[in-house]
Protein backbone atom coordinates (compact mmCIF):
# COMPACT_ATOMS: atom_id res chain seq x y z
CA UNK A 1 0.00 0.00 0.00
CA UNK A 2 1.34 3.40 -0.95
CA UNK A 3 1.65 6.25 1.51
CA UNK A 4 -1.72 7.84 0.75
CA UNK A 5 -1.40 10.45 3.48
CA UNK A 6 1.14 12.42 1.43
CA UNK A 7 -1.39 13.15 -1.29
CA UNK A 8 -4.11 13.83 1.26
CA UNK A 9 -2.12 16.52 3.02
CA UNK A 10 -1.07 18.06 -0.28
CA UNK A 11 -4.76 18.22 -1.22
CA UNK A 12 -5.56 20.05 2.00
CA UNK A 13 -2.75 22.52 1.44
CA UNK A 14 -3.79 23.08 -2.16
CA UNK A 15 -7.36 23.67 -1.06
CA UNK A 16 -6.17 26.37 1.30
CA UNK A 17 -4.21 28.15 -1.42
CA UNK A 18 -7.09 27.96 -3.89
CA UNK A 19 -9.18 30.07 -1.54
CA UNK A 20 -6.44 32.56 -0.82
CA UNK A 21 -5.94 31.30 2.72
CA UNK A 22 -2.89 32.11 4.78
CA UNK A 23 0.14 30.57 3.05
CA UNK A 24 1.66 29.93 6.44
CA UNK A 25 -1.14 27.45 7.19
CA UNK A 26 -0.46 25.58 3.95
CA UNK A 27 3.22 25.47 4.84
CA UNK A 28 2.47 24.15 8.30
CA UNK A 29 0.49 21.27 6.79
CA UNK A 30 3.72 20.22 5.11
CA UNK A 31 5.33 20.40 8.54
CA UNK A 32 2.65 18.03 9.86
CA UNK A 33 3.45 15.61 7.05
CA UNK A 34 7.15 15.70 7.87
CA UNK A 35 6.52 15.45 11.62
CA UNK A 36 4.47 12.25 11.20
CA UNK A 37 5.99 10.79 8.03
CA UNK A 38 7.47 7.70 9.67
CA UNK A 39 4.39 7.03 11.80
CA UNK A 40 1.97 7.44 8.91
CA UNK A 41 3.99 5.10 6.72
CA UNK A 42 3.72 2.48 9.46
CA UNK A 43 -0.02 3.11 9.78
CA UNK A 44 -0.44 2.47 6.06
CA UNK A 45 1.52 -0.77 6.39
CA UNK A 46 -0.69 -1.84 9.31
CA UNK A 47 -3.81 -1.00 7.32
CA UNK A 48 -2.59 -3.04 4.37
CA UNK A 49 -1.97 -6.05 6.60
CA UNK A 50 -5.33 -5.72 8.37
CA UNK A 51 -7.25 -5.44 5.11
CA UNK A 52 -5.57 -8.58 3.79
CA UNK A 53 -6.46 -10.68 6.85
CA UNK A 54 -9.46 -12.74 5.82
CA UNK A 55 -11.10 -14.66 2.99
CA UNK A 56 -11.88 -13.44 -0.48
CA UNK A 57 -13.78 -11.58 -1.76
CA UNK A 58 -14.19 -9.62 1.48
CA UNK A 59 -10.54 -8.57 1.59
CA UNK A 60 -10.71 -7.33 -2.00
CA UNK A 61 -13.66 -5.12 -1.07
CA UNK A 62 -11.74 -3.70 1.88
CA UNK A 63 -8.58 -3.08 -0.14
CA UNK A 64 -10.61 -1.50 -2.94
CA UNK A 65 -11.69 1.19 -0.47
CA UNK A 66 -8.67 1.56 1.81
CA UNK A 67 -6.07 1.59 -0.99
CA UNK A 68 -7.67 4.77 -2.31
CA UNK A 69 -6.54 6.67 0.73
CA UNK A 70 -8.59 9.44 2.23
CA UNK A 71 -7.67 12.31 4.47
CA UNK A 72 -6.70 9.97 7.35
CA UNK A 73 -7.76 12.70 9.78
CA UNK A 74 -8.66 10.25 12.53
CA UNK A 75 -5.23 8.55 12.60
CA UNK A 76 -3.65 12.02 12.44
CA UNK A 77 -5.66 13.10 15.46
CA UNK A 78 -4.70 10.01 17.46
CA UNK A 79 -0.98 10.26 16.70
CA UNK A 80 -0.75 13.98 17.37
CA UNK A 81 -2.81 13.64 20.56
CA UNK A 82 -0.35 11.02 21.82
CA UNK A 83 2.62 13.21 20.95
CA UNK A 84 1.12 16.04 22.99
CA UNK A 85 2.07 14.05 26.08
CA UNK A 86 5.12 12.05 25.05
CA UNK A 87 7.15 13.54 22.24
CA UNK A 88 10.45 12.21 20.98
CA UNK A 89 12.78 13.70 18.43
CA UNK A 90 11.39 14.70 15.07
CA UNK A 91 10.89 11.56 12.99
CA UNK A 92 11.70 9.20 15.87
CA UNK A 93 9.79 5.94 16.14
CA UNK A 94 6.57 6.13 18.14
CA UNK A 95 5.07 3.65 20.57
CA UNK A 96 3.85 0.69 18.46
CA UNK A 97 0.51 0.87 20.24
CA UNK A 98 -0.09 4.33 18.79
CA UNK A 99 0.48 3.00 15.29
CA UNK A 100 -1.81 0.04 15.84
CA UNK A 101 -4.65 2.12 17.28
CA UNK A 102 -4.26 4.75 14.55
CA UNK A 103 -4.87 1.90 12.10
CA UNK A 104 -7.81 0.69 14.19
CA UNK A 105 -9.68 4.00 14.00
CA UNK A 106 -9.22 4.04 10.22
CA UNK A 107 -10.44 0.44 10.01
CA UNK A 108 -13.59 1.40 11.91
CA UNK A 109 -14.10 4.42 9.65
CA UNK A 110 -13.60 2.27 6.54
CA UNK A 111 -16.09 -0.30 7.84
CA UNK A 112 -18.73 2.40 8.26
CA UNK A 113 -18.13 3.59 4.70
CA UNK A 114 -18.57 0.08 3.29
CA UNK A 115 -21.83 -0.22 5.20
CA UNK A 116 -23.00 3.31 4.35
CA UNK A 117 -22.55 2.71 0.64
CA UNK A 118 -24.91 -0.26 0.85
CA UNK A 119 -27.50 1.61 2.92
CA UNK A 120 -27.25 4.70 0.68
CA UNK A 121 -26.95 2.73 -2.56
CA UNK A 122 -23.76 4.71 -3.17
CA UNK A 123 -22.30 4.66 -6.65
CA UNK A 124 -18.90 6.29 -6.11
CA UNK A 125 -16.44 6.65 -3.27
CA UNK A 126 -13.06 8.40 -3.44
CA UNK A 127 -13.19 8.74 -7.19
CA UNK A 128 -13.96 5.08 -7.92
CA UNK A 129 -16.98 2.81 -8.10
CA UNK A 130 -18.04 1.59 -4.67
CA UNK A 131 -17.13 -1.87 -3.45
CA UNK A 132 -20.80 -2.82 -3.44
CA UNK A 133 -21.05 -2.09 -7.18
CA UNK A 134 -17.86 -3.98 -7.87
CA UNK A 135 -18.48 -7.05 -5.70
CA UNK A 136 -22.06 -6.83 -4.49
CA UNK A 137 -23.94 -5.56 -1.46
CA UNK A 138 -23.48 -8.75 0.52
CA UNK A 139 -19.72 -8.72 0.11
CA UNK A 140 -19.53 -5.04 1.04
CA UNK A 141 -21.53 -5.59 4.25
CA UNK A 142 -19.49 -8.62 5.26
CA UNK A 143 -16.25 -6.83 4.42
CA UNK A 144 -17.25 -4.01 6.75
CA UNK A 145 -18.12 -6.56 9.44
CA UNK A 146 -14.72 -8.18 8.99
CA UNK A 147 -12.95 -4.84 9.43
CA UNK A 148 -14.89 -4.17 12.63
CA UNK A 149 -13.98 -7.58 14.03
CA UNK A 150 -10.35 -6.99 13.07
CA UNK A 151 -10.42 -3.59 14.81
CA UNK A 152 -11.79 -5.16 18.01
CA UNK A 153 -9.27 -8.01 17.91
CA UNK A 154 -6.36 -5.64 17.44
CA UNK A 155 -7.57 -3.40 20.24
CA UNK A 156 -7.93 -6.37 22.59
CA UNK A 157 -4.35 -7.43 21.85
CA UNK A 158 -2.77 -3.98 21.80
CA UNK A 159 -4.72 -1.76 24.19
CA UNK A 160 -7.47 -3.69 26.00
CA UNK A 161 -8.04 -0.70 28.29
CA UNK A 162 -9.56 1.09 25.28
CA UNK A 163 -12.14 -1.60 24.50
CA UNK A 164 -14.91 -0.14 26.65
CA UNK A 165 -14.66 3.25 24.97
CA UNK A 166 -14.37 1.68 21.52
CA UNK A 167 -17.48 -0.45 22.02
CA UNK A 168 -19.40 2.61 23.28
CA UNK A 169 -18.26 4.48 20.17
CA UNK A 170 -19.41 1.65 17.90
CA UNK A 171 -22.84 1.79 19.54
CA UNK A 172 -23.04 5.51 18.85
CA UNK A 173 -22.03 4.96 15.22
CA UNK A 174 -24.76 2.36 14.73
CA UNK A 175 -27.43 4.38 16.53
CA UNK A 176 -26.58 7.45 14.46
CA UNK A 177 -26.95 5.42 11.29
CA UNK A 178 -30.33 4.11 12.45
CA UNK A 179 -31.63 7.60 13.19
CA UNK A 180 -30.41 8.81 9.80
CA UNK A 181 -32.03 5.85 8.03
CA UNK A 182 -35.30 6.52 9.85
CA UNK A 183 -35.28 9.99 8.32
CA UNK A 184 -35.69 8.56 4.84
CA UNK A 185 -39.28 7.59 5.52
CA UNK A 186 -40.08 10.16 8.21
CA UNK A 187 -39.14 13.67 7.11
CA UNK A 188 -37.60 15.29 10.19
CA UNK A 189 -36.05 18.72 9.72
CA UNK A 190 -35.34 19.39 13.40
CA UNK A 191 -31.84 20.62 14.21
CA UNK A 192 -31.80 18.34 17.23
CA UNK A 193 -32.17 15.32 14.96
CA UNK A 194 -29.45 16.56 12.64
CA UNK A 195 -27.00 17.11 15.49
CA UNK A 196 -27.84 13.74 17.06
CA UNK A 197 -26.85 12.04 13.81
CA UNK A 198 -23.76 14.21 13.37
CA UNK A 199 -22.42 13.68 16.88
CA UNK A 200 -23.03 9.93 16.83
CA UNK A 201 -22.03 9.10 13.24
CA UNK A 202 -19.04 11.41 12.86
CA UNK A 203 -17.94 13.21 16.00
CA UNK A 204 -17.88 10.13 18.24
CA UNK A 205 -15.04 8.44 16.36
CA UNK A 206 -13.02 11.66 16.23
CA UNK A 207 -13.46 12.01 19.98
CA UNK A 208 -12.43 8.40 20.58
CA UNK A 209 -9.33 8.78 18.40
CA UNK A 210 -8.08 11.88 20.18
CA UNK A 211 -8.79 10.52 23.66
CA UNK A 212 -7.21 7.15 22.85
CA UNK A 213 -4.00 8.82 21.71
CA UNK A 214 -3.74 10.78 24.92
CA UNK A 215 -4.60 7.80 27.11
CA UNK A 216 -1.97 5.62 25.47
CA UNK A 217 0.62 8.34 26.05
CA UNK A 218 -0.18 8.69 29.74
CA UNK A 219 -2.51 11.71 29.75
CA UNK A 220 -4.44 12.17 32.97
CA UNK A 221 -8.23 12.48 33.21
CA UNK A 222 -8.24 16.22 32.50
CA UNK A 223 -6.05 15.78 29.42
CA UNK A 224 -8.21 12.95 28.12
CA UNK A 225 -11.33 15.04 28.66
CA UNK A 226 -9.82 17.98 26.77
CA UNK A 227 -8.85 15.69 23.89
CA UNK A 228 -12.32 14.16 23.75
CA UNK A 229 -13.88 17.62 23.52
CA UNK A 230 -11.32 18.62 20.90
CA UNK A 231 -12.00 15.51 18.81
CA UNK A 232 -15.76 15.79 18.95
CA UNK A 233 -15.73 19.48 18.03
CA UNK A 234 -13.32 18.72 15.19
CA UNK A 235 -15.66 15.98 13.98
CA UNK A 236 -18.65 18.31 14.05
CA UNK A 237 -16.77 20.99 12.11
CA UNK A 238 -15.54 18.39 9.61
CA UNK A 239 -19.08 17.17 8.87
CA UNK A 240 -20.58 20.66 8.71
CA UNK A 241 -18.07 21.57 6.01
CA UNK A 242 -18.77 18.28 4.22
CA UNK A 243 -22.46 19.17 4.14
CA UNK A 244 -21.69 22.57 2.62
CA UNK A 245 -19.46 21.01 -0.03
CA UNK A 246 -22.35 18.85 -1.22
CA UNK A 247 -24.21 22.04 -2.21
CA UNK A 248 -21.33 24.24 -3.35
CA UNK A 249 -19.37 21.51 -5.13
CA UNK A 250 -16.21 23.63 -4.95
CA UNK A 251 -13.38 21.46 -6.30
CA UNK A 252 -14.96 18.65 -4.33
CA UNK A 253 -15.21 15.69 -6.67
CA UNK A 254 -18.46 14.85 -4.89
CA UNK A 255 -21.66 14.38 -6.85
CA UNK A 256 -23.44 17.69 -6.46
CA UNK A 257 -26.58 17.32 -4.31
CA UNK A 258 -25.73 13.66 -3.60
CA UNK A 259 -26.86 13.88 0.03
CA UNK A 260 -30.10 15.51 -1.03
CA UNK A 261 -30.87 12.82 -3.60
CA UNK A 262 -30.19 10.12 -0.97
CA UNK A 263 -32.60 11.77 1.44
CA UNK A 264 -29.96 12.65 4.02
CA UNK A 265 -30.59 15.40 6.52
CA UNK A 266 -27.99 18.18 6.24
CA UNK A 267 -27.82 21.47 8.11
CA UNK A 268 -27.82 23.75 5.01
CA UNK A 269 -31.12 22.13 4.06
CA UNK A 270 -32.57 22.43 7.57
CA UNK A 271 -31.71 26.14 7.76
CA UNK A 272 -32.92 26.83 4.21
CA UNK A 273 -36.35 25.30 4.91
CA UNK A 274 -36.66 27.59 7.92
CA UNK A 275 -36.23 30.60 5.58
CA UNK A 276 -38.13 29.11 2.62
CA UNK A 277 -41.03 26.93 3.86
CA UNK A 278 -42.04 26.02 0.30
CA UNK A 279 -39.01 23.77 0.21
CA UNK A 280 -40.82 21.35 2.50
CA UNK A 281 -43.25 20.46 -0.28
CA UNK A 282 -40.43 19.78 -2.72
CA UNK A 283 -38.68 17.63 -0.13
CA UNK A 284 -41.87 15.63 0.34
CA UNK A 285 -41.77 14.79 -3.37
CA UNK A 286 -38.15 13.67 -3.13
CA UNK A 287 -38.99 11.48 -0.15
CA UNK A 288 -41.85 9.98 -2.14
CA UNK A 289 -39.33 8.86 -4.77
CA UNK A 290 -39.44 11.73 -7.26
CA UNK A 291 -35.87 13.07 -7.75
CA UNK A 292 -36.90 15.80 -10.18
CA UNK A 293 -37.01 18.61 -7.58
CA UNK A 294 -33.40 17.95 -6.47
CA UNK A 295 -31.85 20.57 -8.74
CA UNK A 296 -34.38 23.21 -7.75
CA UNK A 297 -34.00 22.47 -4.05
CA UNK A 298 -30.24 22.61 -4.42
CA UNK A 299 -30.37 26.01 -6.11
CA UNK A 300 -32.71 27.37 -3.47
CA UNK A 301 -30.47 26.12 -0.69
CA UNK A 302 -27.50 27.79 -2.37
CA UNK A 303 -29.40 31.06 -2.78
CA UNK A 304 -30.69 31.03 0.80
CA UNK A 305 -27.31 31.84 2.31
CA UNK A 306 -27.58 28.81 4.59
CA UNK A 307 -24.23 27.43 3.39
CA UNK A 308 -22.50 30.56 4.68
CA UNK A 309 -24.26 30.18 8.02
CA UNK A 310 -23.16 26.55 8.28
CA UNK A 311 -19.56 27.55 7.48
CA UNK A 312 -19.79 30.00 10.36
CA UNK A 313 -21.02 27.24 12.68
CA UNK A 314 -18.09 25.13 11.56
CA UNK A 315 -15.75 27.96 12.50
CA UNK A 316 -17.41 28.15 15.91
CA UNK A 317 -16.89 24.42 16.42
CA UNK A 318 -13.26 24.86 15.39
CA UNK A 319 -12.92 27.60 17.99
CA UNK A 320 -14.33 25.19 20.59
CA UNK A 321 -11.81 22.55 19.50
CA UNK A 322 -8.96 25.03 19.79
CA UNK A 323 -10.16 26.14 23.24
CA UNK A 324 -10.02 22.52 24.41
CA UNK A 325 -6.50 22.16 23.00
CA UNK A 326 -5.41 25.26 24.89
CA UNK A 327 -5.76 23.22 28.09
CA UNK A 328 -2.89 20.95 26.96
CA UNK A 329 0.87 21.63 27.21
CA UNK A 330 2.11 23.94 24.40
CA UNK A 331 4.02 21.28 22.45
CA UNK A 332 4.75 21.15 18.69
CA UNK A 333 2.18 18.33 18.43
CA UNK A 334 -0.49 20.55 19.92
CA UNK A 335 0.34 23.29 17.43
CA UNK A 336 0.06 20.79 14.58
CA UNK A 337 -3.37 19.70 15.88
CA UNK A 338 -4.38 23.36 15.75
CA UNK A 339 -3.25 23.55 12.12
CA UNK A 340 -5.25 20.46 11.18
CA UNK A 341 -8.35 21.79 12.96
CA UNK A 342 -8.18 25.14 11.16
CA UNK A 343 -7.63 23.53 7.79
CA UNK A 344 -10.62 21.22 8.20
CA UNK A 345 -12.81 24.33 8.32
CA UNK A 346 -11.08 26.04 5.38
CA UNK A 347 -11.17 23.07 3.04
CA UNK A 348 -13.17 23.08 -0.18
CA UNK A 349 -12.88 19.35 -0.93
Amino acid sequence: MSLNIDASLRTLAGGARSKGADERIASRLTDVQEFLARDLAEVETALGAACSDGPEPAVSAARHLVDRGGKRVRPLALLLAAKCFREGELGAASDPRWIEMAAVVELVHSATLLHDDVVDEGMQRRGAVTARRLLGNGVSVLSGDLLLVTALERTALTAPQLLTDLIATLRRLVEGEIVQLRGRSELDLAETTYYRILRDKTASLFGFAAKAGGQLAGAGPSGQDALTRFGESLGVAFQLVDDVIDYTGEASGKNLFADLAEGKLTLPLVLAVREDPELAGLLAKIHAGDPSPCEEVGRRVQNSGSCDRVRERARQETDAALAALAELPPTPARRFLEVVAREMTRRVA
